[in-house]
C-alpha cells in the first residue's frame, strides 16, 4: 500500500451544553485504501483554492458533505491507472466540479481517484499550472462569457458589466471578456485593485456601492449590453433594473447573499433574461468542448496576471483563512507535487 499526503478537513461535532462544532484541518499521510471510487487515479500536480474550498473547511460552511474530506474542486496533474476506455497511464488531465472537494476527495491531496466521466484530457496549448490558473473560476467565467455570447451579446454592442470584479471567477471574467473584444466595465469594493483589472482589460472600474445601492425605481438607466454577476443579492437587483433591452445576465454567484428582491418589469418592459451558470454540473462533452475552447478562443490574454499566489500543501490554511476573509485577489494556485 503507497502513502500520500494530503490537506484534509475533518468535522468534530459539539459535544456537551455549549459548545460548538470545529473543524481539525491540516497535511496528513493518507494511504490508498482511503481512495474514493473510480476508474482513473491521478498524481496531483497542482490545485487553486476557491470559495468553495474555504467553505469546506470551516464549521458552518454548508458544503462539506462527508467527514473526513480532502477539500479542492480541482485538480490536474497526470493518470497513474485507469480502468476507463480513452484514458492511458501518462495521460495529463484535470478534474473539477461534480462533487470534487465536496463527497468525494478532491485536490489537495498528491493523489486522487475520480470518475472517469469527470475527467477533461488536457487540451493542447495548456499546461498543467495554466490548467489551474484557470480552474473552476476560469470554467465558470467562460461558461457565462459563452452563454452571454449565444444570447446574442457581440463585441462593439455596448459596456458589459462584470460585478465582483477583484475576486477569482469576476477577474477572469473581466480577462475574457476583454480578451474577446468587449468593453468591459469592473465593479470592486476594493478601489486598490483598480490598477491591476486596468491591466486585465478593465476600461472602467466603479465601486461596489454603485452596484449594489438599493433601487427606489423598478427601471433604471439602461446601462449595459450585458453582464456576468459574481455577487447575487441586492447587485443582481441592481443589474437587473440597469440593463439594456433584450439583455441578460449570467448569474453564477452569491457573496453578496442569496435573495433577490426585484420586480417583474425588468422583464416584461425590457426583456431581459437572467442565465443561469452551473459549473458544477455541466454534461462532460460540453465542459472537454469549453476547455479547448480555454486554450483557445477564450484564454485571457493576462493569464499569468491572475495569478497573485502560489502556495504549497503545508502553506494553505491561511489563505483558506484569506479568502474567506475577501482578501485574496485573483487566483492562488496550490503546488501539490512536481511537473507542469
Amino acid at each position: 500500500m503507497g502513502r500520500f499526503r494530503a490537506f484534509v478537513a475533518d468535522r468534530r461535532e459539539a459535544t456537551g451544553e455549549g459548545a460548538a462544532a470545529s473543524v481539525e484541518r491540516g497535511v496528513r499521510d493518507l494511504g490508498d485504501d482511503e481512495l474514493p471510487d473510480g476508474e482513473v487515479t491521478v498524481r496531483v500536480a497542482w490545485s487553486s483554492v476557491n470559495y468553495k474550498d474555504a467553505l469546506a473547511t470551516v464549521p458552518d460552511g454548508r458544503v462539506a458533505r462527508v467527514s473526513p474530506l480532502v477539500p479542492g474542486i480541482d485538480l490536474a496533474g497526470e493518470v497513474t491507472a485507469s480502468d476507463a476506455p480513452g484514458f492511458q497511464v501518462g495521460d495529463r488531465v484535470l478534474a473539477h466540479g461534480y462533487d470534487l472537494g465536496v463527497s468525494h476527495h478532491g485536490g489537495f491531496a498528491e493523489l486522487a481517484r475520480v470518475p472517469a466521466g469527470w475527467v477533461v484530457p488536457l487540451p493542447a496549448g495548456l499546461d498543467l499550472r495554466q490548467a489551474m490558473a484557470l480552474g473552476t473560476a476560469g470554467y465558470t467565467a467562460a461558461l457565462a462569457v459563452a452563454q452571454l455570447e449565444e444570447h446574442g451579446l457581440a463585441p462593439g454592442r455596448g459596456p458589459v458589466l462584470v460585478t465582483g470584479a477583484s475576486g477569482g471567477l469576476g477577474s477572469l471574467a473581466v480577462a475574457i471578456l476583454a480578451g474577446r473584444g468587449h468593453q468591459v466595465v469592473a465593479s470592486t469594493g476594493r478601489p486598490q485593485e483598480r490598477g491591476w483589472l486596468e491591466r486585465l482589460g478593465a476600461a472602467e472600474v466603479i465601486g461596489r456601492e454603485e452596484t449594489s445601492a438599493e433601487g427606489g425605481r423598478p427601471l433604471e438607466h439602461a446601462r449595459w449590453a450585458g453582464a456576468v454577476d459574481a455577487v447575487g443579492g441586492a447587485t443582481l437587483a441592481y443589474v437587473l433594473r440597469t440593463l439594456r433591452r433584450a439583455a441578460a445576465v449570467a448569474a453564477c454567484g452569491n457573496t453578496g447573499g442569496g435573495r433577490v428582491e426585484t420586480t417583474v418589469f425588468p422583464f416584461i418592459l425590457r426583456g431581459v433574461a437572467v442565465l443561469g451558470v452551473d459549473s458544477g454540473f455541466t454534461p462532460i462533452q460540453r465542459r472537454r468542448e469549453l476547455w479547448r475552447r480555454l486554450a483557445g478562443d477564450l484564454r485571457p490574454p493576462a493569464l499569468e496576471e491572475l495569478v497573485t499566489r502560489e502556495v504549497t500543501l503545508d502553506r494553505l490554511e491561511p489563505v483558506l483563512d484569506a479568502i474567506l476573509a475577501g482578501q485574496v485577489r485573483g487566483r492562488c494556485v496550490v503546488r501539490v507535487g512536481g511537473g507542469r
